[in-house]
């Protein structure tokens, strides 16, 4: 066959090269369009909040008051009349002590004190009669001061009699012991038939009043004084008084259904583990709190009333550890920002830097968002009350 002519041989090459020009633009087109859509993302607007700041600590319960029952003299127990482990009231009955020996040491000082009184009557009336004397002249001056200070003397010794008595009487009532307080009282250390003396160190029972009951809470002297320092650079308003409510769960996990009062701070610091203590007192009706248990308290350490809230799902952390977000500017641009963040507020992190009211703040699609590239901002389908203006 003969050779084409060189026209005809260039025109087919020529259209394939056409068909292969076509082919890459319309697929580098394609991608080009691709990869400049600017990825979606869900934004909430950032504004000024109404906060109660809270704390969760950790404290114990203890006893609103706790009294050791000791006896005030020495003798035999004759009997045990409570029981225990019961409630007791105050000046109830709770031991008594052989009186025998001390009814006896009274009826002897009661009787002590009436011949003292027989003998003051009579030196009485002589000193008496010995005055009218003295006035004619009938005695001596001598025998006039001899009974005058005898009758001085029969005084004094009744006066020391009472004194006696009423120091007999005081012995006789305590061999009844009683309850100085009102409360739960312990087991008792002693029985029946049992010596006791009036120095002894071991208590005969303990009473301790549950209701109510105060529950001592540790917090760190740094936190104490950061919620100074911002109460002072007034970021809010302190919540420390003494009506301050405080709310405890309990160390299974439950919520205490009744609420306590803060009662007071500590006005040191323990050198040991760098806290003070605060006191709040809790009502216990049903005596469901006892001493010694481990207890969180959440108490409130001030209010905001311009708190910066961030939803936690828009927090999130570079490799250094600090906190960062994604905000949207006004150019449709993701822009990368380094926050300083508080404590958590319910579902938000407090933001004491790196926000301003009017940011966008980006909490879905974070994983399509490149820093510094334009991003198509919708709002996000996140219902809470950080989208929402104070």
């Amino acid at each position: 066959m003969p050779p084409l002519p060189k026209k005809t041989r260039a025109f087919p090459l020529t259209l394939a090269l056409l068909a292969a020009v076509s082919m890459v633009s319309g697929c580098g087109g394609s991608g080009t369009t691709k990869a400049n859509r600017a990825p979606e993302v869900g934004v909430v607007a950032i504004h000024y909040r109404h906060a109660i700041l809270t704390t969760e600590l950790a404290g114990r319960t203890v006893p609103y008051k706790v009294s050791d029952v000791r006896p005030q003299i020495s003798g035999i127990l004759k009997a045990i009349l409570f029981q225990e482990g019961g409630v007791v009231k105050a000046g109830q009955p709770l031991y008594q002590i052989d009186p025998a020996p001390y009814q006896a040491a009274y009826d002897n000082a009661k009787a002590l004190l009436a011949g003292a009184e027989a003998n003051e009557v009579t030196a009485k009336l002589k000193a008496e009669r010995y005055g009218a004397l003295i006035k004619e002249n009938a005695i001596g001056r001598q025998e006039y001061d001899d009974a005058e200070a005898a009758y001085k003397q029969a005084d004094a010794t009744v006066q020391q009699q009472q004194a006696n008595l009423e120091s007999a009487r005081i012995n006789l009532d305590y061999t009844r012991i009683t309850a100085p307080i009102g409360g739960r009282i312990g087991r008792s250390a002693f029985t029946q038939g049992a010596l006791v003396t009036a120095d002894q160190t071991t208590a005969l029972a303990t009473i301790q009043t549950l209701d109510p009951i105060y529950v001592d809470i540790n917090q760190a002297s740094t936190e104490l004084l950061r919620l100074e320092s911002d109460i002072a650079a007034g970021q809010f308003s302190g919540g420390g008084a003494a009506t301050a409510p405080v709310r405890l769960t309990l160390e299974d996990g439950t919520a205490y259904p009744l609420r306590g009062t803060l009662q007071f701070s500590e006005v040191t610091v323990d050198p040991n583990t760098g806290a003070v203590i605060l006191r709040a007192l809790f009502p216990n009706p049903k005596g469901f709190l006892l001493p010694g248990m481990y207890v969180r308290a959440t108490v409130i350490e001030g209010v905001s009333e311009k708190a910066i809230l961030a939803p936690q799902q828009g927090v999130s952390r570079n490799e250094k550890g600090q906190p960062t977000a994604i905000v949207v500017d006004a150019k449709g641009v993701a822009r990368l920002r380094i926050l300083t963040v508080g404590q958590t507020v319910g579902s938000d992190w407090l933001v004491t830097s790196g926000l301003k009211p009017g940011d966008r703040l980006v909490v879905e699609g974070l994983q399509r968002v490149e820093p510094d590239r334009p991003v198509h901002a919708v709002p996000a389908a996140l219902a809470g009350p950080s989208s929402e203006k104070s």
